[in-house]
């Protein structure tokens, strides 16, 4: 964890130099289906979502807000067309990192490999843990979870993305929070 953190140290430092700002609106598209995900973007403020659009509903798979990191993640690694889109839920300022100016960072010498390495291992924790919020059929212990991982959620994003993200309807998310 402490290489991971030291990589994203590295990376913000490069991305105040390097990187592009750019503001987008509620409902603005940073990446649609079928495109191919080029960027790693930084949220310095706002909130962002990745989602999956099924024939019966929007599934929102990711949360991005103020000092985090999104995307659509296996595109990026994989250079392949997404399956998911990447939507600006708030007005939100971001940082555009490319993948090559990743990559140039990430090879620079063996440390800084390292470091992107446990950040790498950290994300496919993050992802197993997501895994599991979805197979526990308690919505409260899912809120729990995911309250316990991210205590500022409510204050960053929208309650209905909160919702779709711990699937559950708002109604359900308002009631057991007691709201």
């Amino acid at each position: 964890m402490r290489d991971a953190n030291a990589f994203v140290h590295k990376l913000l430092a490069s991305v105040e130099s390097d990187a592009l700002s750019r503001t987008v609106n509620k409902g603005d598209f940073l990446l649609k289906e079928g495109e191919t995900e080029k960027h790693l973007y930084w949220v310095e403020s706002g909130a962002l979502r990745v989602f999956y659009l099924s024939d019966m509903e929007e599934l929102t798979i990711r949360l991005g807000y103020t000092g985090s990191f999104i995307n659509s993640l296996a595109s990026f690694i994989k250079g392949s067309p997404s399956e998911f889109y990447v939507e600006a839920i708030r007005k939100t300022k971001i940082k555009l990192i490319s993948k090559t100016a990743l990559e140039q960072l990430v090879y620079q010498d063996m440390e800084t490999l390292a470091q992107y390495t446990s950040l790498m291992e950290l994300l496919v924790t993050q992802q197993i843990e997501r895994e599991i919020d979805l197979l526990i059929s308690s919505p409260s212990e899912r809120l729990q979870r995911v309250l316990e991982r991210s205590p500022n959620v409510f204050q960053e994003v929208p309650l209905k993305y909160i919702a779709s993200y711990l699937r559950m309807t708002p109604e359900t998310l308002s009631r057991i929070r007691g709201v």
